[in-house]
């Protein structure tokens, strides 16, 4: 089972993180993207925002009843489709959500996937 995890830890600790990364971005190592393992916040405060009831439960349509496209998931869950695309580009900034784009009637439609099955909260103390 695939995990994502998310982590609060104190902002000097994430700085760190930070400094390392940039140090190795300078120094031309390659940094790995994709789904992230993990997604880091400072405070619970701030992981409560992000992953709120109505994003979670986008995530739980995504993952268990499989929409075709942005506007079927607005459907199925029952909100607007404009704030369903917003909260699906945050997700989608975070590793959380991946787009595929895929040819319907002519066009293209975007069809969300969730690359994990649960997530994990973990708190530095």
């Amino acid at each position: 089972m695939k995990t994502v995890s998310f982590s609060i830890r104190p902002f000097s600790d994430v700085m760190g993180d930070f400094a390392r990364t940039f140090e190795a971005v300078r120094t031309g190592q390659r940094i790995p993207k994709g789904p992230r393992e993990e997604v880091g916040f400072t405070s619970l405060e701030a992981a409560r925002n992000f992953l709120t009831r109505e994003r979670l439960a986008l995530l739980r349509a995504i993952r268990t009843r499989h929409p075709e496209s942005l506007y079927e998931l607005a459907k199925m869950v029952g909100r607007d489709f404009k704030n369903v695309q917003e909260d699906i580009r945050i997700l989608e900034r975070h590793g959380l959500v991946l787009i595929a784009k895929r040819p319907r009637g002519g066009r293209k439609v975007k069809v969300p996937r969730v690359p994990f099955e649960e997530i994990a909260l973990k708190i530095a103390i």
